[in-house]
């Protein structure tokens, strides 16, 4: 735990962004995520207007 006594322990207080593999990782996965829902989406709407469903029977 850390202990502030006054401001200039305050304004000594260095931070950063620490990005790891698993971060990135988790960054494409959902851009690609968002990639296939856009490309299955499309294609549904293709397929609706040019008539090139399957039938339920």
């Amino acid at each position: 735990m850390l202990i502030i006594k006054d401001d200039y322990e305050l304004q000594k207080i260095v931070g950063g962004l620490d990005v790891s593999g698993s971060v990135l990782n988790a960054f494409a996965t959902g851009i690609k995520t968002l990639f296939d829902i856009g490309r299955s989406f499309g294609t549904a709407i293709r397929r609706v207007f040019n008539g090139n469903l399957c039938a339920i029977n």
